[in-house]
This record gives structure tokens, C-alpha cells and sequence, in this order.
């Protein structure tokens, strides 16, 4: 960690997410709160996650602007754009004005995407390869960490002052976020011309990430692998519900300190995910990611507080290490030129099936056990692992691969 903060344009840009991060997060519940006290719907409130996950299907547009236009510029403009649109909320008076929560909460999500991508890419210029697990691991850390406390702060600002003060400062931290990325001064790699004439040109602009990803054998194995694990991570959303009612006997009240204990656990999982990295390579760390969040399912489907806090703990654990390795493995293997949409198009691809599993989710514990389906869910997980976990496999994933970019490569 020393090492990485040595880097001037890191610690800005650690600087400013780590304040953007905590609006974020302040804000999105205060959007559902909000939501929900207008209308007095739970499904409005639930609507506004909606609004704000559908814009990731957009990420092949995404990436391309990313790979085409400066990174650093792409993502100031993108800062003050969504400070604006957050400020659109302080015009929200009563029920006639929901649309205005539902059209910021989707720009809002559009914005999250395209600077996350925007955000690899540049990181990805920024740091040597040997820091690149330590810069994905740092962001990941703080991320998790501010998930803590990001909600209890703007549900209390959002009660004691209303959902105007909410959005004034989040736009503030869009704002310190631009005024960081202002002083970085990270040269970027060249960007090579758009093509322009027919439609299949574009067609193919936008498909070269996905493309990239099937071309290479170590993403190709680590993204399929992860596509059929995300077709099953989305059940914890609705059996989550029942291990506090039927499996700790608790009210749903309850579900805070599950909330809290799995954030503990994520905080633990980003601090040692750079670590565990360099040991079993980026692949490597994938698969651990998806064996802890199987065993931590196993455990979720017990009884008692013990098992269930530790699978609940363990589960929060093996996200970062998914995340980590996944964002890494991407940087490494994939051309400057190329970074946005190679992670445009995993993240688009990932979060089709996991919105799917959140539904086959909500409708499976509504006809069979609980525990039947956090045990169908881990023998999923597990199996992944160990497509990605096997002693020779692994050591054919981990070696580098001829080429390999490098940053600032075109």
C-alpha cells in the first residue's frame, strides 16, 4: 500500500472516489426512501434500483466512447454532468415530480457505468503492472467500506433536513471528484481513429471488446465462468429474507445487522485481495472469490447465529476477491486501446444473467426451501471454482501470455 500511494495521480484519484463513492452511496437509499414516502409503495422505492441498474445495458456504447475520447476529460464531464442532474432533484416537491427521481436515478446509472469503465482504463495507465492489484484492490476496500456507513448518513440527512440536502451533497462530491481528476496528470495512451462508413463498421467498434474477450483463452475462461456463477449470485437477494425470519427466528428488522456483518466481511475481502492475488494469480483469486461465496451460502442455510454470521461474513468476503481479480485480469490482458470496451462488455455481459437470477430467485423460495436453494446455489458456485482452481489449470492461466499489454500501449 505504501508503495501505491507514492503514486501522486493515484492518491488524487483515490481522493476523489473515495468522496464520490460516500455520495453514492448516501444517496441511493435516500432515493428509495424518498420514493416510497411519496407514493407510500415499497415497489416505488424498489423501482428506483431498477432505474438505476437497466443504463449498465448500455455498455458497449460506453466503452466506445471511453476508447475513443480522453479518459481523464470523459470522466470531469462526466462528474459535473451527474452533479447537475442530482441538483435536478431539489425541484421535487410531492407524487407529481416521481419521474424526476426515476429519470435521475437512470442518468445517475448511465453515469456509474461509464465512468467505472473510464475509471479502469485509466488506472490501468496510471500504475505499473506490478500495482495494478493493489490500485483495484484499494478502490474496492473503500468502496465496501463506505457502504457501511454511506446509507445510516443519508437516511439521516434525508429525515432531518429532506432529500434536497441528500442530493446538494452528492453533487458536492462529484464536483471535488472533477476538481481531482483535474490535477492528474497520467499521460493516456493514443487513441486510434473511429472508422466511419457502413453500419457493420460501428457494428464492429462496438463488438471488439466482446470479441477480445472470446480471442483471449484466460478471459474467455474466466468471464464464462463467471457468466454461468452470476446465473445463481442473485438468489442471496430473496433468501436472504428467510435465513433472518426462518433460519435466526428474527424479524426483518434484522436484516440490518446481516447487511452490516457481510460489509465487515467485504472490508476484510478488499484488504486482502491484492495480497491473495499476487499468490494465486488473477484467475486464481476469481475462483476463491466463487469457492467462499459457495461455502458461505452452505453455511447461511444453517442454523444458529454462528454459522449463519460467519457464511454471511464470508460471503461479503469472496465479492472483492471476484471483483479484484476480474477488473485486474482484464487490465492486464486486454490492449490501451481496447480497455473500455473489453470492460464494458464484461460488465454488460455479467449483469444480464444476475438480473435473471434475481427473479428466478424471488420465485423459486416462493415454492421450494430456502435451504435447498443456497445448497443448489453452492454447488454452482463451488463447481466455477473449480474450473478456475485446478493446480494445472491454474498454472496455465497464470502464465503471461506473449504480448501482453503494457500501460500506455497502443
Amino acid at each position: 500500500m505504501r508503495e501505491l500511494l507514492r503514486h501522486r495521480d493515484f492518491r488524487l484519484l483515490l481522493l476523489g472516489q473515495t468522496l464520490s463513492m460516500f455520495g453514492d452511496t448516501a444517496l441511493f437509499l435516500a432515493l428509495a426512501v424518498w420514493a416510497r414516502e411519496l407514493t407510500g409503495s415499497a415497489s416505488a422505492g424498489g423501482l428506483v434500483f431498477l432505474a438505476l441498474a437497466l443504463p449498465a445495458l448500455g455498455g458497449p456504447v460506453y466503452g466506445l466512447w471511453v476508447d475513443r475520447l480522453p479518459r481523464r476529460r470523459l470522466m470531469i464531464a462526466v462528474d459535473l454532468s451527474t452533479a447537475a442532474a442530482v441538483l435536478l432533484l431539489l425541484a421535487v416537491r410531492g407524487v407529481g415530480q416521481l419521474w424526476l427521481l426515476y429519470g435521475v436515478a437512470v442518468v445517475y446509472g448511465a453515469s456509474l457505468a461509464l465512468f467505472q469503465s473510464a475509471r479502469s482504463a485509466l488506472v490501468q495507465s496510471m500504475l505499473p503492472p506490478s500495482l495494478l492489484g493493489n490500485g483495484n484492490a484499494a478502490l474496492t476496500t473503500v468502496r465496501e467500506g463506505l457502504r457501511l456507513v454511506g446509507p445510516l448518513v443519508g437516511a439521516a440527512l434525508f429525515v432531518t433536513l429532506g432529500g434536497g440536502a441528500t442530493a446538494v451533497l452528492d453533487a458536492l462530491t462529484f464536483v471535488v471528484s472533477a476538481g481531482c481528476l483535474a490535477l492528474v496528470r497520467t499521460a493516456e495512451p493514443p487513441r486510434p481513429h473511429l472508422q466511419r462508413g457502413t453500419g457493420r463498421d460501428l457494428r464492429g467498434e462496438l463488438a471488439a471488446g466482446a470479441r477480445h474477450i472470446v480471442a483471449d483463452p484466460v478471459l474467455r475462461r474466466v468471464v464464462g465462468v463467471l457468466l454461468v456463477a452470476w446465473g445463481v449470485v442473485g438468489f442471496t437477494e430473496s433468501t436472504v429474507f428467510l435465513v433472518v425470519s426462518d433460519g435466526l427466528g428474527r424479524p426483518p428488522g434484522f436484516l440490518g445487522v446481516l447487511s452490516f456483518v457481510q460489509g465487515l466481511g467485504a472490508v476484510a475481502g478488499g484488504l486482502s485481495s491484492a495480497q491473495l492475488g499476487r499468490r494465486l494469480g488473477e484467475p486464481g483469486l476469481v475462483g476463491l472469490g466463487l469457492a467462499g461465496a459457495g461455502l458461505g451460502s452452505v453455511l447461511s442455510a444453517g442454523k444458529g447465529f454462528v454459522p449463519v454470521l460467519a457464511g454471511i461474513a464470508l460471503f461479503g468476503a469472496a465479492l472483492p476477491w471476484v471483483a479484484v481479480g476480474l477488473v485486474t485480469v482484464l487490465q492486464r490482458r486486454t490492449p490501451a486501446a481496447l480497455q473500455g470496451r473489453t470492460y464494458s462488455a464484461a460488465d454488460t455481459a455479467l449483469t444480464v444473467p444476475q438480473t435473471v437470477s434475481i427473479a428466478v430467485g424471488a420465485a423459486l423460495v416462493a415454492f421450494v426451501d430456502y435451504r435447498l436453494v443456497l445448497l443448489a446455489m453452492a454447488l454452482v458456485l463451488v463447481g466455477c471454482a473449480a474450473g478456475l482452481l485446478g493446480p494445472a489449470r491454474l498454472s496455465r492461466l497464470r502464465r503471461p501470455r506473449t504480448g501482453a499489454a503494457r500501460p500506455g500501449s497502443p
